[in-house]
């Protein structure tokens, strides 16, 4: 059974109709086979759409709109939705996230009901992830995945799952649109919760920077440029200080951001120049830290001075490689 708008010449159906249309529907995709079961979920689908977003002639009935967000969460639907994705042909996929994301906004008695149902059912958080391996849906369900990242208790268990390892690997997909929308999504679970990312880095720390390197390493140009530049942002913001300063304490990632300063892209070696230079910077560097500016100073200094310049572009980046220089200069004139 499906409901669909004909010209005004019926009633329209009421939350609970749509509802259990989409419901026996999606159900019927599961147990029938051929193109009858699939016209009725997308047609489904575009319903449920053009109710809660209008159909160019009629606009959303907001109480409605509440009334079918609740009648979909009592009865399991978002759970047919993730599940049956890949069922749908594109134009379906297109109208179910579309709904999604207007779904998980709704707020009803101070609480995101839908957000609550993902928060009861994490399973569809952990599908979502692993189906970045699925061509046909992957950027379906990144979409999907970014207005969950909104809500802190949905960006939190992602960051806290084992599936999270999974975006190191999507970030290097041969793929370019499928890397590059995992890239974003990595971006959002680690930008939009300044207080869970900082509990998740603090306790996770080494794990996640250990596979962060392989991917500032990767012989994949695309994947090395968009992962140093976002580490030379993310390190650099405000709340993430304190991280900032124990990653600039460790020899290994002083050496990492010295290879990426020999890479043959200038955007690599100037993001690599944005973290190198805090190293150098920091006024308690360890020991270690400073020995190995000593041992390298020469190749440093020529490194450097061969950085692209701003051609009065960038006035800054021209004024902190100078500062940078003379500081390595005299580490060397210290040493002697």
């Amino acid at each position: 059974m499906s409901f669909f708008f004909r010209g005004g010449s019926r009633q329209r159906p009421s939350p609970q109709e749509i509802v259990r249309s989409i419901k026996d529907s999606f159900v019927a995709l599961d147990t029938k086979t051929g193109a009858k079961a699939l016209e009725d979920a997308e047609k489904n689908i575009l319903t449920l759409r053009h109710t809660l977003s209008g159909d160019g002639e009629v606009e959303p009935n907001q109480e409605q709109v509440l009334q079918i967000t609740l009648e979909i969460c009592k009865e399991g639907v978002l759970s047919l939705f993730v599940q049956n994705l890949p069922s749908l042909g594109w134009e379906g996929r297109k109208d179910l996230v579309h709904c999604w994301s207007i779904l998980l906004r709704q707020k009803v008695d101070e609480s995101y009901c839908c957000v609550q149902y993902i928060e009861n059912h994490a399973d569809l958080l952990d599908f979502l992830v692993v189906c970045y391996k699925n061509l046909e849906i992957a950027l379906n369900c990144g979409n999907m995945l970014r207005e969950c990242i909104k809500y802190p208790t949905l960006a939190k268990y992602i960051l806290e799952s084992s599936n999270f390892e999974l975006f190191f690997q999507y970030v290097e997909l041969p793929n370019f649109d499928i890397a590059s929308d995992a890239l974003n999504t990595f971006k959002d679970l680690l930008t939009k919760h300044e207080d869970a990312v900082s509990e998740f880095l603090s306790s996770h720390y080494e794990q996640f920077f250990g596979l962060y390197t392989k991917i500032l390493s990767s012989t994949n140009y695309v994947t090395r440029r968009q992962s140093v530049k976002f580490l030379s942002e993310f390190l650099l913001e405000a709340p993430n200080a304190q991280i900032m300063k124990r990653y600039i304490l460790e020899v290994h990632y002083l050496n990492i951001m010295i290879g990426l300063l020999k890479d043959s892209s200038k955007n690599i070696r100037i993001c690599a120049f944005h973290i190198f230079k805090v190293f150098v910077a920091n006024p308690n560097k360890p020991r270690e830290i400073v020995q190995v500016l000593v041992d390298n100073h020469r190749e440093l200094l020529k490194l450097l001075h061969n950085l692209p310049t701003s051609k009065g572009e960038d006035e800054q980046l021209d004024e902190e490689r100078d500062l940078i220089i003379k500081e390595i200069e005299k580490l060397a004139r210290l040493s002697v």
